[in-house]
């Protein structure tokens, strides 16, 4: 007994020691020139002391025999605002690089602005020295300067004085940033707002948003990552949430990549020449409130772009709402959902008046119906809504009532409707064209980009 045991002990010893011999490698110089995936890594935009995503490079051996490279270093050295990853190790330089004959290795690129980074274009090249020759892979990023809004256990993020936000900082918020009651937030044009995964905006009571954007000069909310991937991919932040008797009064603002763009609570809201799209729930969603929108444009949200419960007072003038959601085909993808009826933090059942109005517009996309308008059998004094010359999309089974003004199921012919290149223009042939009136108002004399209407005007927010 004692034989075999010693025998099977040995046995499996020397088959694990035959295993981990292995057969000698001999790596050489190479003699030809590597080869790799790209010559210039585009880093997305960064903000001091937050790192980028990590980028590969894929650098292939092309000759039929094992190398080793000598160096793998960046240019700028232990200054560099980069940072490399050779074959599992971090650093700025490396030295014998083994790369076999017919394969390929990865190196990962990252940049890391520390604090007070200059804001500029921040380059630097991954240099590759063999025998050969001497190779280069340039890196290049925008660094931006930032100023940090961090809610923690000790900060509860509150802004308490009224502020003006400019351009000469991008705005990072992480969790929540409050506006306390009473207080202003002005944002001047140019201003970028940036927010962190699960991260928003909430005004208390009485307070106030006032976004002075221009045209080329918006006012940007959307999620922190700003490769060019997250600018179709809702979900990124949470959204601005407004409580009753906030006033917000925005013009010129991008609001994109989030779950609701926009909650208006039993408050007052003005939204002229902005643009909403990609979000996972609904571009702005308004609880009792009385909301008036001009030169606006809307696409892309999983629920609808415009929800409305609780009723309320709703004005759309010249405005675009596509949408063309097709990220979860189970979502409703409305233009407009509006219910006189909603169910408040407490469960109970809140209802109110309903008004809304909509002229001179486009709502259309994928959905058969559009527009679902939902009248509850509670007790209101007014439940009405009027279309005005407008293009839309319904079928028979909707139960609006449309007037004869509007036009009816006809496609609208987006330039480009998807969000990579969203362009939510009409073509020169669109049955949208030559059908608005004059409204007016100085507001809407012109389109969102700034052009003059003629009359009869081009439906939606574009002339």
């Amino acid at each position: 007994m004692k034989l075999k045991i010693f025998l099977g002990i040995a046995f499996w010893s020397l088959l694990l020691l035959a295993g981990c011999n292995r057969d000698d490698i001999s790596f050489d110089s190479p003699t030809q020139l590597l080869r790799f995936s790209t010559d210039t890594v585009f880093c997305d935009t960064v903000y001091n002391q937050m790192r980028s995503e990590t980028y590969a490079v894929k650098v292939y051996n092309n000759e039929n025999k094992d190398v080793l490279i000598p160096r793998i270093a960046l240019e700028g050295g232990s200054g560099s605002l980069y940072r490399i990853n050779v074959d599992g190790k971090v650093g700025t330089s490396f030295e014998n690089v083994a790369l076999r004959k017919k394969d390929s290795l990865y190196v990962f690129v990252e940049i890391a602005p520390v604090a007070n980074a200059p804001e500029a274009i921040a380059e630097d090249k991954v240099v590759f020295n063999t025998p050969a020759g001497e190779q280069k892979v340039t890196l290049f990023s925008v660094v931006q300067d930032a100023e940090y809004f961090i809610k923690t256990d000790t900060n509860p993020n509150i802004i308490s004085e009224n502020t003006t936000w400019t351009n000469n900082k991008a705005k990072i918020i992480f969790g929540d940033l409050t506006i306390a009651e009473g207080k202003t937030l002005t944002m001047e044009k140019g201003t970028k707002v940036y927010f962190r995964k699960n991260s928003g905006m909430n005004f208390e009571k009485n307070s106030g948003l006032t976004v002075n954007g221009a045209l080329g000069e918006e006012v940007i909310f959307r999620g922190d990552r700003s490769d060019t991937k997250y600018d179709t991919l809702p979900a990124n932040w949470n959204g601005i949430k407004m409580e009753e008797g906030s006033l917000l009064n925005m013009n010129y603002a991008r609001v994109f990549g989030g779950n609701v763009g926009l909650q208006l609570k039993k408050n007052d809201a003005t939204i002229n020449n902005s643009i909403f799209h990609t979000f996972q729930n609904v571009g702005i969603y308004g609880i009792h409130s009385q909301l008036t929108m001009n030169n606006v444009v809307m696409n892309n949200c999983g629920e609808a772009d415009l929800a409305i419960a609780a009723g309320g007072d709703y004005t759309l003038n010249y405005c675009t709402l596509a949408n063309y959601w097709n990220l979860n085909p189970s979502m409703s993808a409305l233009g407009i959902y509006a219910s006189d009826i909603w169910e408040n933090e407490n469960g109970e059942p809140e209802i109110g008046d309903f008004e809304l109005n909509v002229n001179n517009s486009i709502i259309y996309g994928d959905t058969p119906d559009m527009i679902t308008i939902n009248k509850s059998n509670g007790n209101v004094l007014t439940f009405q809504y009027e279309f005005r010359n407008s293009l839309l999309k319904f079928t028979s089974n909707s139960g609006l009532t449309i007037g004869n003004t509007n036009t009816a199921n006809e496609d609208p012919e987006f330039q480009n409707y998807f969000t990579q290149k969203m362009n939510l223009r009409v073509k020169a042939n669109s049955k949208a064209r030559s059908k608005g009136t004059n409204l007016n108002t100085p507001i809407t004399a012109t389109d969102i980009v700034g052009i003059t209407r003629t009359y009869p005007a081009t439906l939606g927010a574009y002339q």
